[in-house]
């Protein structure tokens, strides 16, 4: 394959893939700017690999996304990030401190969990993706139930 060739098919991929890979990176990290870091490194990685990988890019991409998340937190000191919404004077604020709240209560419930946890929330139940394509199975190999079940 041509040097143009390859670059050519490397920037469709990324198009077709960045949406997925910064919201995912998005929903591990908490942080726009640590979620655009980790994509960026994704995204490397994948101009560095694409060669090796058949068929459809995205289970690589997911785990490769997840992977770089996890070192990312492993790494990161958390630092409080500025309220944009609340300095919109045109939302309405019971909304604004009820979305907020909700986004800062789930940023805290997934700082509690460990990391198979949380990468099986965020992909399966934030993201929508089905739980093979998220890997998330148990160690008899049947999918869990995260959303609980009665």
């Amino acid at each position: 394959m041509s040097e143009e060739i390859a670059l050519a098919f490397f920037e469709r991929l990324v198009r077709l893939h960045e949406r997925m890979v910064l919201g995912i990176a998005y929903r591990l990290l908490g942080r726009v700017e640590d979620a655009q870091d980790a994509a960026q490194e994704v995204f490397l990685k994948l101009f560095q690999k694409h060669h090796q990988i058949d068929g459809d890019p995205k289970p690589w991409l997911y785990r490769v996304t997840v992977n770089v998340c996890n070192d990312w937190y492993r790494k990161r000191i958390v630092v409080a990030e500025p309220n944009e919404q609340a300095a919109d004077p045109s939302a309405d604020a019971l909304t604004t401190i009820t979305l907020e709240e909700r986004k800062r209560l789930l940023k805290e419930a997934l700082a509690t969990l460990g990391e198979r946890e949380r990468i099986a929330i965020v992909l399966r139940d934030i993201e929508g993706h089905s739980t093979q394509d998220s890997g998330c199975r148990g160690s008899d190999g049947a999918e869990p139930n995260l959303r609980g079940s009665r």
